[in-house]
C-alpha cells in the first residue's frame, strides 16, 4: 500500500492547500489528523465501558440497599436516560460542525465529556447524601450524553472527508477501533480492579479510579486537535461561502429519506455494540453465574480481536461496497445469533470466548463499514447533522436502553436467551434499511 494510500494519509491543511483530498501531508500532521480523531471517541466509550463493567458495584454506592436486580436496573436506566438528550446534541453538535466547521465542535465536545466523566468519580455515595446521589449521577449522566452526540459523527466526517476515494471505509474504521479501544481500557482496568481489590475496596473507592483518567486524558485531545485545521472539503465551501446556514432544515426537507435510512441502518450496531460488548460481562456474571474475572478477561480478548477485524472489515467495504458488507452483517446476526447465545451456556471458559470472538467479529462487519456509509448518505453541506442526528436518534432509542431493556426482557420472557432474540429483530430491521439504500463507495463526496 503506498503512502498516499493509507489510511494516515491526509491532504494538506497548510494555509496554501487547494483543498484536493487526494495531497499529500507530512508524517506529523498526519499522525495529528489520526490522534485527533481517535482521541475524543476513545474518551467518550472508555467512560462508557467501565459505567457497563463495574455496574453492580455502581449500583451498590447511588442506589438503596434493596432487591440486586431493582438496583441493577436503576443503574441501567440512568446509563439509558443519559441518551435520550443525545438526538438533542446530534442537532446541535450538527449544526456548529456543519456551519462553523469540524474542528469547532470537535474541541469543544471533548472538554464538555471529559470534565462530566472526571466528576463521576466525585459524586458522594448514597450512605452519605441520599437520594441526592442517584440524582447528580443522572444529572452528569445527561451532559456526558450531550456532549458524546457529537464525537463519533464528527470524527467519522473528519476522516472521510481526508481520505482518497477509493480508502475511505479504512480512514472511517479508526472511528469504531478508537470505539473498541475505549472499552479496552475500560475492561481491562475493571478487571484488574476486580482482581487487586476485595469487594469492600470496590465499593468504597476503587470504582471511581477510572472516570478519574478522563481529565487528563480530554486535555490531550483537546490540545491536538486545536492544532489542526478544519478537512478540505469544509475549507472549500466555506471559502466559496457555501457553508449550509440552516443544515439541519435542509436535512428535514431535502434528505430526509436519507435520514430514515440512516436510522434503521443504525439500528444494527446501536443494539449490537452495547449487548456484545458493554452487556455482556454483567450477562455472564449475572444471567450466567460466572465470576466477574472471567467475565472481563472473556471480553478484554474479544475487544483485542475485534479492533483487528474492524480494519479488515473497512478495507473490505473499499473493495466490495458499503451495502455488500453491510447486508451480510445483518444476514449473520439474523441467522446465528440465538445458536451463538445457546452455546454461552455451556459452562466452559474455552466456548464462551469463541462465541464472544465470533459475535464480535460479525459486529464489525457492521461497525466497520457504518461509519463511511453513513458519512456517504448526506452531502458535506449537512454531513455532519446527518450523521450525528440519525446515528443518535437510534441510539438514543435503541442503543442506551440496550443493557436496561436486555435485562428486562429476561425477566419478563423467563429465558436467557432474550438478548439474542432482541439482536436478531434488529438485524431484520437494518436489513430492510440497507437493502433500500444507494450504493456510495467509491463516488466523489459532492455527489
Amino acid at each position: 500500500m503506498s503512502t498516499d494510500d493509507s489510511p494516515l494519509a491526509a491532504p494538506d491543511i497548510s494555509s496554501n492547500s487547494q483543498f484536493s483530498p487526494s495531497s499529500g501531508l507530512g508524517k506529523d500532521a498526519r499522525r495529528r489528523v489520526l490522534w485527533g480523531s481517535f482521541i475524543g471517541n476513545f474518551v467518550e466509550w472508555f467512560d462508557y465501558a467501565v459505567y457497563g463493567y463495574l455496574a453492580s458495584t455502581i449500583a451498590s454506592a447511588f442506589f438503596p440497599d434493596s432487591d440486586k436486580q431493582t438496583a441493577l436496573l436503576a443503574t441501567f436506566a440512568v446509563f439509558a436516560i443519559s441518551f435520550f438528550v443525545r438526538p438533542l446534541g446530534g442537532f446541535v453538535w450538527g449544526h456548529i460542525g456543519d456551519r462553523l466547521g469540524r474542528r469547532t465542535a470537535l474541541s469543544i465536545s471533548i472538554l464538555i465529556m471529559s470534565g462530566a466523566t472526571f466528576c463521576i468519580a466525585l459524586i458522594p455515595s448514597y450512605s452519605l447524601i441520599g437520594v441526592g446521589a442517584p440524582i447528580i449521577l443522572l444529572v452528569i449522566r445527561v451532559i456526558q450524553g450531550f456532549s458524546a452526540a457529537g464525537e463519533y459523527a464528527g470524527a467519522s466526517a473528519f476522516l472521510v472527508e481526508y481520505a482518497p476515494a477509493h480508502r475511505r471505509g479504512m480512514y472511517a474504521a479508526v472511528v469504531p477501533a478508537s470505539t473498541a479501544a475505549g472499552l479496552l481500557l475500560g475492561s481491562l482496568l475493571a478487571a484488574v480492579l476486580s482482581v487487586v481489590l476485595d469487594a469492600q475496596q470496590m465499593a468504597d473507592w476503587g470504582w471511581r479510579l477510572p472516570f478519574l483518567l478522563a481529565a487528563p486524558m480530554g486535555l490531550i485531545g483537546r490540545y491536538i486537535r486545536t492544532k489542526l485545521e478544519d478537512t478540505p472539503v469544509f475549507r472549500e465551501l466555506a471559502h466559496e461561502d457555501k457553508v449550509d446556514h440552516a443544515p439541519v432544515k435542509d436535512m428535514f426537507t431535502r434528505h430526509w429519506r436519507a435520514l430514515v435510512l440512516a436510522v434503521g441502518a443504525v439500528l444494527l450496531n446501536a443494539v449490537g455494540f452495547y449487548v456484545i460488548l458493554s452487556y455482556m460481562p454483567t450477562y455472564l456474571s449475572t444471567e450466567l453465574g460466572f465470576g466477574a474475572t472471567e467475565s472481563f478477561v472473556a471480553t478484554t480478548i474479544a475487544l483485542v480481536t475485534y479492533i483487528g477485524f474492524i480494519f479488515l472489515t473497512g478495507l473490505a467495504s473499499d473493495r466490495f461496497g458499503r451495502k455488500r458488507v453491510l447486508i451480510t452483517a445483518s444476514v449473520l446476526f439474523a441467522v446465528l445469533t440465538v445458536p451463538a447465545f445457546m452455546l454461552l451456556d455451556a459452562g466452559n471458559f474455552g466456548v464462551i470466548l469463541l462465541v464472544e470472538i465470533f459475535l464480535g467479529g460479525m459486529l464489525t462487519l457492521n461497525d466497520g463499514t457504518l461509519p463511511s456509509f453513513l458519512a456517504e448518505l448526506f452531502p458535506t453541506r449537512i454531513r455532519y447533522s446527518g450523521f450525528a442526528v440519525s446515528f443518535n436518534v437510534a441510539n438514543a432509542l435503541f442503543g442506551g436502553t440496550a443493557p436496561f431493556v436486555a435485562t428486562l426482557l429476561i425477566g419478563v420472557m423467563h429465558t436467557k436467551l432474550a438478548p439474542a432474540w432482541y439482536l436478531v429483530a434488529a438485524a431484520l430491521v437494518s436489513l430492510i434499511a440497507v437493502l433500500c439504500a444507494k450504493e456510495t463507495f467509491r463516488k466523489p463526496l459532492a455527489q
